[in-house]
């Protein structure tokens, strides 16, 4: 009895037309054929959202799984079932690689060190708050020891001849950049705005520019800011390389298209097109990332330094099996092919990574 009314519940909201496509329907479809819609007029609850939902992710749950597990150790089965047709019980690729470089990425993160003050704040100009930070030898502490104590010679005398301020001898006005063509104005204004800041400490775009009398424009405030940021990078490099590494899966994921594009003229010969060559490149590149984080992971736990080192060794073999699964071909073949797709790879990295570094920095 209970059934009966199941069904006649059912049935009551089953509708004669799909309502996101507009396919006539009968009763007795569940589902759209054409779109693959629930046949139902029934109106939205929680109950219904929320199990669609969950659905949906312990659905997507298995296929991550099975294709992590088949990707990690079948190097190259994934590429060829995906693009022979058999896609179905995998993971999409490009949804899959996102995934794993957003999960590196938040693992990346936690490897960084929070302790790590990545701040600069003005100094103050007087002689004692710049001794704390100039590194003296003992003989240059007595030195000054003694003209304190004399009373011919003031703190000016001190500053003066300790700390000669050379971006003076950079200094131009404001009149004279108006004079110059762009680029020799930035030239200038770069040289004297970071022996500037790194003279007098001041980290404040608008006060310095003050100071210097020069325009308060949009232009030269980022410029400052920059000069700033040069001088904070060169003291401390690890924070724009934590910051720029950040920012690898991404510009990975635009990179790997570029990349897949001389794989394609490797294998011209070969029956792939460049959509299949594509599939491979981010089925390994997301690899690359999962081997990392592992080593990542291990690290931050055990504090096991070289597993990053190892991580790069045991991709650079996963690489070559793959290679030699998917494309088919002979041992020599796959290893002439290996070493010129690395050298590739690394010349166009460099290539996109000056470029990467030029825009991260500007926009820093």
């Amino acid at each position: 009895m209970p059934d009966t009314e199941n069904k006649i519940e059912i049935y009551q909201y089953r509708g004669q037309h799909c309502l996101n496509c507009e396919l006539p329907l009968d009763k007795n479809d569940r589902f759209c054929p054409n779109c693959g819609q629930l046949n139902t007029t029934k109106k939205l609850s929680f109950s219904d959202l929320f199990n669609e939902f969950f659905s949906g992710v312990f659905a997507y749950d298995s296929r991550f799984q099975r294709t992590l597990r088949i990707l990690l150790f079948r190097p190259g089965k994934i590429s060829k079932d995906y693009v022979e047709g058999k896609r179905t019980r995998y993971a999409n690729p490009f949804r899959f690689y996102l995934s794993v470089s957003i999960i590196f990425f938040l693992i990346f993160s936690l490897s960084l060190d929070p302790s790590e003050n990545f701040g600069r704040q003005d100094r103050d100009e007087n002689l004692l708050s710049k001794l704390d930070r100039k590194e003296l030898s003992e003989a240059s502490m007595d030195s000054i020891n003694k003209v304190l104590t004399s009373d011919d010679v003031g703190l000016d005398s001190i500053q003066n001849n300790v700390f000669t301020e050379t971006y003076t001898e950079k200094f131009v006005s404001q009149p004279e950049l108006d004079s110059m063509n762009f680029i020799n104005a930035f030239a200038k204004k770069a040289d004297l705005y970071y022996a500037y800041q790194d003279e007098t400490g001041i980290f404040t775009a608008s006060r310095a520019l003050d100071s210097l009398k020069h325009e308060q424009s949009n232009y030269n405030l980022w410029l400052y800011k920059k000069a700033v940021d040069a001088g904070t990078f060169s003291k401390d490099p690890a924070l724009f390389i934590n910051y720029f590494i950040g920012k690898l899966p991404f510009i990975i994921f635009i990179f790997l298209p570029v990349f897949a594009l001389f794989i394609w003229l490797l294998y011209l010969r070969r029956d792939f097109n460049y959509m299949e060559h594509l599939i491979f490149a981010f089925h390994v590149q997301t690899v690359f990332f999962v081997l990392y984080s592992f080593a990542l992971i291990l690290e931050i736990v055990f504090k096991w330094e070289i597993l990053t080192t190892l991580a790069n060794f045991v991709f650079l073999f996963y690489l070559y099996k793959a290679m030699r699964f998917f494309y088919g071909q002979k041992r020599v073949k796959t290893i002439l092919k290996f070493l010129f797709l690395n050298l590739i790879f690394f010349t166009l990295a460099t290539v996109a990574a000056i470029i990467s570094l030029l825009a991260s920095f500007s926009i820093y």
